[in-house]
């Protein structure tokens, strides 16, 4: 496999933002198998680090949204410690990006316009799964879902109060390209001041 160009720092854009808007169209282009994946961290109030992979479903300037139940595992820990990280991975690119920063919900206006865009079962699924609790068996979770398929027939499926978004506001994006020898291109971008990004190489 040939190795992937270098990478120099003149090479980047100013923007975290900008820069990773360059890599996802890539990512997207060349890995077409869920290169939106990116794995959540969060840690409570117990300080037991827990992960998994959620969807990214939008970015901007303000940061990385996924939606979720706010009282699932990952939920409780946020409202405990907002503080979270997300890593995209994509091997194919032989690429990483890292995100540290705080998750804040999204308005209500965002999160429900997103849920609007959700399949119907997802949207029945929403309400039928408390996530994370404890269950008897899989028919129970059966069950609530065709009570819920038929409280809601021939009705829009409302959004669950207890579902929506987080926003992930980062304070640091690492961005890594792998190369021979292990001898990686890492830059991390490091926010300053409001909207003042610095950016330096780190030792792979």
């Amino acid at each position: 496999m040939t190795s992937p160009a270098p990478i120099l720092e003149s090479d980047l854009e100013r923007s975290p933002f900008a820069q990773f808007s360059r890599w996802f169209d890539e990512a997207r282009q060349r890995q077409p198998q869920m290169p939106e994946a990116m794995t959540l961290s969060t840690c409570g109030n117990d300080g037991a680090v827990s992960s998994r992979v959620v969807l990214l479903k939008g970015f901007d300037a303000r940061g990385f949204v996924f939606f979720t139940n706010y009282s699932s595992r990952k939920g409780a820990q946020i409202s405990e410690n907002p503080r979270v990280s997300l890593c995209f991975f994509w091997p194919v690119l032989e690429r990483q990006v890292r995100v540290e920063g705080a998750a804040v919900k999204t308005t209500e206006e965002e999160s429900d316009a997103y849920f609007a865009t959700r399949p119907r079962g997802s949207q029945l699924g929403a309400w039928a799964s408390m996530q994370s609790s404890v269950i008897p068996g899989r028919g129970d979770l059966d069950q609530r879902f065709r009570d819920m398929e038929s409280g809601y027939r021939d009705l829009p499926v409302p959004r669950p109060p207890h579902w929506g978004g987080f926003r992930v506001i980062p304070v640091a994006i690492e961005f890594w390209q792998g190369r021979a020898d292990r001898l990686h291109d890492r830059f991390v971008y490091r926010l300053r001041e409001p909207k003042d990004w610095i950016i330096e190489r780190l030792s792979p």
